[in-house]
């Protein structure tokens, strides 16, 4: 049975899962596949290049580097975190990202978009590291009106939590039997409506099914969070999440504060560790 690890979003709520990923590489643990939306994309993609730390490093040692997130990135290019400067320069200049081990790597790598022509969720696959792959790693991690549309291989994509934010049924459907799945929001978080939907309405009103989309997605969160416990129930999901409400905003510039998130992740996975490995046996 081939087993997977499942990363929902949350922006910078996403140090905790990235701690989670840096105890179980650290351990030797290996998935047969990895699905990441969003902030889980971002960091995710360091789980098949096998490189731990690489995520809370290069987030604290950009922190206030207005090229890689800052309102001035955000006023200049559309962007609030740099698209050129966070996803391809930093992996290709400043914080190396391991391409060769990536593409070597066993283990298959899926991002999750939203296409907002359609409104519906876009499955890629990433076996090579090229200009195309950090575009689509950038796209599932665009969040409306902090980011612009992303146009890569021919569709116009964003976020892809908007339509498909904890892709447990999706990696359930390509054959992964038995899942670890990392949430970045603590047991009994129910979604509630986006209050910048009016806003949102108006920048994006040329694709109005993306827009539906944001309109549904508290109903479809929650809904998955409801399959989630579900499947952990019935032991083929085993599921990590935070235990109280992570301590930071969709953008920091504290590095203190971004690590003592992603060290909150790392203290729930070593709590958890002997439990998960008896799971994936």
């Amino acid at each position: 049975m081939k087993t997977g690890l499942v990363l929902e979003g949350g922006a910078l709520r996403g140090l905790f899962s990235a701690g989670v990923m840096d105890v179980l590489m650290e351990h030797g643990i290996v998935f047969d596949g990895v699905v990441g939306v969003s902030a889980g994309a971002a960091f995710g993609c360091n789980y098949k290049s096998g490189q731990p730390g690489r995520a809370i490093r290069y987030n604290r040692r950009f922190a206030r580097d207005w090229r890689y997130c800052s309102v001035r990135s955000l006023l200049t290019t559309g962007d609030l975190y740099g698209a050129e400067y966070a996803y391809h320069y930093v992996p290709d200049h400043e914080d190396l990202f391991d391409k060769e081990a990536f593409q070597q790597s066993a283990t298959a790598f899926y991002v999750v978009c939203t296409d907002v022509m359609t409104g519906q969720p876009v499955y890629k696959r990433l076996d090579r590291v090229d200009y195309d792959c950090y575009e689509w790693i950038r796209a599932s991690a665009s969040m409306p009106l902090a980011s612009r549309v992303v146009t890569v291989e021919g569709r116009r994509l964003l976020d892809g939590g908007v339509s498909d934010s904890i892709p447990l049924r999706f990696f359930q459907q390509e054959g992964y039997g038995r899942n670890v799945v990392v949430l970045t929001q603590p047991a009994g978080y129910v979604k509630r409506q986006n209050n910048l939907l009016p806003l949102i309405r108006l920048a994006l009103r040329r694709y109005p099914a993306f827009i539906d989309a944001m309109r549904r997605r508290p109903e479809m969160y929650n809904g998955q969070l409801r399959f989630v416990a579900d499947e952990e129930r019935r032991g083929t999901a085993f599921v990590i999440r935070p235990p109280f409400d992570i301590p930071i905003g969709y953008t920091s510039h504290d590095p203190d504060a971004m690590q003592r998130v992603y060290d909150m992740g790392r203290d729930e996975a070593q709590r958890c560790l002997t439990r998960l490995e008896q799971f994936l046996i």
